[in-house]
């Protein structure tokens, strides 16, 4: 899996590695109510092994993660990821023989330290994110999954124009280990010139 480095005017994305651990371990610590609906592990033992895991991912194709970096600061703000990372075995002579890049992939385990939250950087992480899916890997699709009662991350996906696909019941089990209802959302290929256009219009009103 490729490590390119995206950048924002206001956020970079790396390629997540272990010498990110004790940024992402300041960032996490402290905001256990703020990550209710996402697992984000406390102190660096924990945060290790979710460090590990991820690049695992990575190794295996099924993954993308970064750490989210402010530009001004240079500090770590959270972290981001592209996963379910899918490559559809198209026949010889097929539509998408030949293709280099995934077909679809999911944009996901987003988190932000408390001092980041309402300040561009998630937005434009996702923008950033999304340009890289359909104009770099030239996907089919980007899917969005969150918990059914996170309203706040349903709404932000809803801003970046996703389409709302209903509800996935039972999916998976939730951060305070219940089991959780999971609201799926995905933009398209034919959709991402007007919502760029849109992203690009809200990014330059609102950081």
């Amino acid at each position: 899996m490729e490590n390119n480095i995206i950048v924002g005017n206001y956020v970079r994305l790396e390629p997540l590695e272990l010498f990110h651990l004790e940024g992402l371990t300041k960032a996490a610590a402290g905001n256990e109510q703020l990550f209710k609906w996402t697992v984000v592990p406390q102190g660096k033992n924990a945060m290790t092994t979710y460090i590990k895991t991820a690049l695992e991912q990575r190794n295996n194709g099924t993954a993308m993660p970064f750490a989210l970096i402010g530009n001004e600061d240079g500090i770590i703000k959270g972290s981001t990821r592209f996963w379910n990372i899918a490559y559809w075995p198209w026949p010889e002579h097929t539509y998408g023989y030949g293709r280099i890049g995934p077909d679809v992939c999911e944009i996901g385990h987003t988190w932000l330290t408390r001092s980041a939250i309402r300040t561009g950087i998630n937005a434009e992480a996702k923008f950033l994110m999304l340009k890289y899916a359909f104009e770099h890997w030239k996907v089919w699709r980007v899917n969005f999954t969150t918990d059914v009662r996170n309203e706040r991350s349903r709404a932000a996906i809803e801003r970046l124009g996703a389409t709302f696909e209903g509800i996935i019941r039972a999916e998976r089990m939730a951060a305070d280990f219940t089991v959780r209802d999971s609201a799926r959302f995905s933009i398209i290929s034919g959709e991402w010139a007007e919502i760029k256009t849109q992203l690009q219009e809200y990014l330059l009103m609102n950081t």
